[in-house]
């Protein structure tokens, strides 16, 4: 029982780290997809590579 006084602060604190990174990645627009998954599966086009612009 005396390891739960090291294990509970060290799962805590990788959870805020889980929640932190996830907080930078919202912040960051690491999420952010403009043309979305629901428009490109409709698009008859398709290639391994993206066009180039």
């Amino acid at each position: 029982m005396e390891v739960l006084v090291f294990l509970i602060p060290v799962s805590l604190g990788l959870g805020g780290l889980g929640l932190a990174a996830f907080l930078w990645a919202l912040r960051h627009r690491q999420y952010d997809d403009p043309k979305g998954d629901a428009e490109r599966i409709l698009s008859t086009e398709w290639d391994d590579r993206p066009k180039p612009k």
